[in-house]
């Protein structure tokens, strides 16, 4: 079963079954249908500020999380963040330095065995702070 992330529910209102974000320790998201990467356009995914962390609780089996990584096209190619993949508190994956106007940077992690991931972005320096960041067509696979 594929769970996108721009459909899942909160903790407080989930049930608990399905992968869910942690209202306590996340922070703010946009899901959104229709973003655009680089000039490329893609359905569904997720927005967040340029420092960001964001916890899932995956409540089942899962096997993979998927997305395309990038500083969205409305901070008009400003902003340069990096962002990476924890699950149960070890770092699975971190990009190099996404620079706004930039192509999409693909992830894909194993999450076999995995309780819990985190989803970070953070800006590369000061000023980077302006950029929103986006988790283009975000999924997680799930028995």
């Amino acid at each position: 079963m594929v769970y996108q992330w721009n459909e899942l529910a909160y903790d407080v209102s989930g049930d608990g079954t399905r992968p869910e974000m942690r209202i306590g320790e996340s922070g703010w998201v946009w899901q959104r249908q229709g973003l655009s990467i680089g000039g490329t356009t893609y359905a569904r995914g997720v927005t967040v500020h340029s420092r960001s962390s964001v916890t899932i609780d995956l409540n089942r089996d899962c096997s993979s999380y998927e997305a395309l990584v990038g500083v969205d096209d409305m901070t008009l190619k400003l902003g340069k963040v990096y962002f990476s993949v924890h699950a149960d508190g070890v770092p699975l994956w971190k990009s190099g330095m996404v620079k706004g106007g930039d192509p999409a940077v693909p992830v894909r992690v194993n999450l076999a065995g995995r309780d819990t991931v985190r989803l970070v972005v953070e800006p590369h320096g000061p000023v980077d702070h302006v950029a929103v960041a986006d988790w283009a067509e975000a999924k997680f696979t799930c028995s």
